[in-house]
C-alpha cells in the first residue's frame, strides 16, 4: 500500500534502477540526437481567401504549427488578417518572411532555434496574372547552407503555359545553386502530372513523394471527394503540393535524404470545416 515501508531487501547492484539504466538513456540520447540531426518542413496552402469561419480555421492552423514545431514552415494563400493573427502567437519561435503585402501571398516561417537566416529575395514572376512570385531564403542549418524557396504557381487549367513557365524557372533556379548549397522546395504547384512530365524534371532534382515510393495515401493535397470545404459536388483530385528536393553535389558536404512524409489538416472542425481546403504536408530530411 501507499505509504507503507516494504520489507524486502534488494540488491541494488544486481537490480539496475531503470531510470539510470546506462543503456536505455544512451538509446534514448540517440533517438534525440537523430532527430535533433533530421530537418522538418509543412508545407501549407491555409486558404486564408476563404472568410468561412476563419477564426477557428486560423486558431486551427496555430494549433498543428504548434504541434509539429517544424524547423520550416511555407505557406501559401496567406492573408493580412491571418498572419497578424499567427505572428502574435509564433513570434517569439519563428522568424516571418512575407512574399508580398497586398491580397494574398506566401510566407515562410523559420524556426530562430535552429536556423540562421542569412539573406531572403522575393523573385517576380514577369508574366503571371494572379501576383504570383518565388519566395527564397538562404539560411544555416547545423553549419550546412539550405537554400530554401516556396512559391504559389498560376491557379486553374487555363494557365498550364504559365505554370509551366514558373516550374522551369523554379527548376532553372534550383539546379543552378552553387554545389555547396541544399535547395529545398515546397509549396502549391496546381501542377497537374502531364505538365511535370512536358517541363521535365532535372536529374539532380528529386520529388519527394516519388523517393519515398509514391504513398498512396499522400498522392491527393486537394481532394473534393474528402475535403468539403468548397461544396464542390464532383469528385476532382490533385496532387497540386509538392516538395522539391536537390542535394549539394560537392564532396564532403553533408546532404539531406528524404526520410518521411504525411498530410495533416485531415480533421474536421467544430464549425464543420477543414483548416484549409488543402491539406498540408509534413516531410522529415535526415542528414547524412
Amino acid at each position: 500500500m501507499e505509504g507503507e515501508e516494504s520489507t524486502e531487501t534488494k540488491d541494488s547492484s544486481c537490480t539496475p534502477d531503470p531510470v539510470k539504466d546506462p543503456v536505455k538513456n544512451r538509446n534514448e540520447t540517440t533517438m534525440r540526437t537523430k532527430e535533433e540531426d533530421m530537418l522538418s518542413m509543412i508545407t501549407w496552402n491555409v486558404d486564408g481567401l476563404d472568410d468561412e469561419d476563419q477564426p477557428e480555421r486560423a486558431r486551427s492552423l496555430c494549433s498543428y504549427l504548434t504541434s509539429y514545431s517544424a524547423d520550416v514552415v511555407v505557406l501559401q494563400e496567406m492573408v493580412q488578417p491571418y498572419m497578424r493573427f499567427i505572428h502574435k502567437r509564433l513570434s517569439d519561435t519563428y522568424i516571418f518572411i512575407k512574399g508580398g503585402e497586398e491580397g494574398y501571398f506566401t510566407m515562410m516561417l523559420l524556426k530562430k532555434s535552429r536556423l540562421t537566416l542569412l539573406n531572403s529575395e522575393i523573385v517576380i514572376f514577369p508574366n503571371t496574372h494572379q501576383m504570383r512570385n518565388l519566395l527564397v531564403a538562404q539560411v544555416l542549418f547545423r553549419d550546412q547552407k539550405l537554400l530554401l524557396m516556396t512559391s504559389h504557381f498560376e491557379s486553374c487549367k487555363a494557365s498550364a503555359t504559365e505554370r509551366m513557365w514558373q516550374l522551369r524557372m523554379v527548376m532553372k533556379r534550383m539546379s543552378e545553386a552553387p554545389d555547396d548549397e541544399t535547395v529545398l522546395f515546397g509549396g502549391d504547384t496546381n501542377l497537374r502530372d502531364y505538365e511535370v512530365t512536358t517541363v521535365g524534371i532535372p536529374s539532380s532534382v528529386c520529388d519527394l513523394w516519388e523517393q519515398l515510393g509514391e504513398p498512396e495515401k499522400c498522392r491527393y493535397t486537394w481532394d473534393t471527394k474528402a475535403n468539403t470545404n468548397k461544396g464542390i459536388t464532383f469528385k476532382c483530385r490533385f496532387r497540386f503540393d509538392r516538395v522539391y528536393l536537390r542535394r549539394a553535389a560537392k564532396e564532403g558536404v553533408p546532404r539531406l535524404h528524404p526520410h518521411s512524409m504525411a498530410l495533416i489538416g485531415l480533421e474536421k472542425l467544430e464549425c464543420d470545416y477543414f483548416t484549409s481546403d488543402h491539406w498540408g504536408i509534413y516531410c522529415k530530411f535526415s542528414v547524412e
